[in-house]
C-alpha cells in the first residue's frame, strides 16, 4: 500500500493542473485497487515462437556403440538430426509433414516451425509461426494441443486434430487462416487425453482417424473383453471432415506389444504406416513402426499392424510422435519426429529411414 504522505504528495500535485482529469476519489480507488489486488497467480501464459527464427542442426548415428550400424528391423538409417534453439516456444513436436525438402513441424501448443534442408542436413528457409486460432482462447497449452497434422498436396489445406477439445479443424495453406472446423459425436466420449493422435487424408480423399486410448465400443466386439482393451478406436470419414462431421464406419487398431498409437501416414500403395509408442519408467521411452493394410480399414474390422522396426535402446529413442512418408528415386523414406515435452531429459529429433 502507498504510504499517506505519497497520496498527499500526488495530490498537490494534481492540485495545480490547469484541468481536473478525474476526481481525487477515483485516483485514491484506483491505486488501492493496484495495491492490494494480487497479480494473476493461474497457468502461465503458453510460450509462443519469436519473430526472429532461429535453430541448429547436429548430426546423430543411429547406435552410439556402433555408429556405423544402419539397419533396424525393416529399415536403413539415413541420417538425423537434434533440432534445437534458444526461443522459449521451441520443441514439444507431435506432428509432422514433409514435402520434397519442405519440412513443417507442429507443436502440441499450436506452434509451427517450417524450413528447407537438402542432403546436407543443414536447415534454411526457416519460419516460425503460431496456429492462427482454434480451440480455446489460446492462453493455456491444452487451448493449443494440437497433437495431428494432415495436409492435401493439390490445395496445401491443412488438417489439424485437437485433444482436450476432440475436435478437427482446417486451415488455408500455410496456414493462413482458420477456414472451419468439427466437433465429431463419434469423438465424444474419447479421453480429453487420449483423442485424434493421428489423423491422415488418404488420396481418395477419406479421412482416417485414431484415438490414443478409447477401446472399441462392447457393443460391437465379439473377442474377449481382454482383447478388446488392447484395442483402439478408428473413424473413417468419407470426405472433410469439417464439412461433413458425420463417420462412415468405425474399426479397431491393435498395436503390437503394449504401445499407444502416436501418428500415422499414407504408404505410396495405400496401407498405413502407424507410429506407435510405450514409456517406461524410470525415463525410457520406444517406438514402433507398423504396416496396416488398407482392406483391413473396414465396417467393424479389426486392423492388426505387422511390426516392421522397433526404435529403442541401445538405439537413439525419444518420444516420437510424429511421422512422414516422402519419395526418393523410387524409394519410400521414413520421416520422423520427437516431443521433447520442453523437458532438458529429451531432445527435438528428425531421424531418415528408407523402407526396405
Amino acid at each position: 500500500m502507498l504510504p499517506v504522505t505519497s497520496i498527499a504528495s500526488m495530490t498537490r500535485a494534481m492540485r495545480i493542473l490547469p484541468i481536473r482529469i478525474l476526481p481525487l476519489r477515483i485516483v485514491v480507488v484506483v491505486l488501492l485497487v493496484l495495491t492490494l489486488v494480487p497479480g494473476w497467480s493461474g497457468e502461465e501464459r503458453l510460450a509462443l515462437l519469436g519473430t526472429r527464427p532461429s535453430m541448429t542442426a547436429t548430426r546423430v548415428v543411429l547406435d552410439r556403440r556402433d555408429p556405423a550400424r544402419t539397419r533396424v528391423g525393416g529399415l536403413t538409417f539415413q541420417g538425423g538430426v537434434i533440432l534445437g534453439s534458444r526461443d522459449s516456444g521451441f520443441g514439444g513436436f507431435s506432428a509432422l509433414n514433409v514435402t520434397g525438402d519442405r519440412f513443417t513441424l507442429l507443436s502440441d501448443g499450436g506452434n509451427i516451425v517450417q524450413f528447407h534442408m537438402g542432403a546436407d542436413w543443414q536447415p534454411h528457409g526457416l519460419a516460425f509461426a503460431n496456429l492462427p486460432a482454434g480451440p480455446g482462447l489460446g492462453w493455456e497449452k491444452r487451448d493449443r494441443d494440437s497433437e495431428s497434422m494432415t495436409v492435401d498436396p493439390a490445395t496445401g489445406r491443412i488438417w489439424v486434430g485437437f485433444e482436450g477439445y476432440n475436435a478437427i479443424w482446417r486451415y488455408a495453406a500455410g496456414f493462413a487462416r482458420a477456414e472451419r472446423l468439427a466437433v465429431s459425436n463419434a469423438m465424444a466420449r474419447w479421453p480429453d487425453n487420449g483423442g485424434p493422435e493421428s489423423l491422415v487424408r488418404l488420396r481418395d480423399g477419406r479421412f482416417v482417424t485414431i484415438s490414443e486410448e478409447a477401446h472399441v465400443s462392447r457393443k460391437w466386439w465379439r473377442g474377449s473383453d481382454r482383447d478388446r482393451l488392447r484395442t483402439r478406436e478408428g473413424l473413417v470419414f468419407a470426405g472433410d471432415p469439417t464439412r461433413d462431421p458425420q463417420i462412415a464406419f468405425r474399426f479397431a487398431y491393435v498395436a503390437t506389444g503394449r504401445f499407444d498409437p502416436a501418428d500415422m501416414t499414407e504408404l505410396p500403395n495405400g496401407d498405413l504406416l502407424v507410429l506407435d509408442r510405450a514409456f517406461a519408467l524410470p525415463f525410457r521411452w520406444s517406438n514402433t513402426l507398423s504396416i496396416v493394410r488398407r482392406q483391413d480399414i473396414r465396417p467393424n474390422g479389426v486392423a492388426r499392424g505387422r511390426r516392421i522396426a522397433t526404435i529403442a535402446a541401445p538405439l537413439i529413442n525419444d518420444n516420437f510422435e510424429g511421422v512422414s512418408v516422402t519419395q526418393e528415386r523410387g524409394a519410400t523414406m521414413i520421416w520422423i519426429v520427437s516431443d521433447d515435452n520442453q523437458l532438458v531429459l529429451q531432445r527435438t529429433l528428425l531421424l531418415k529411414f528408407r523402407l526396405d
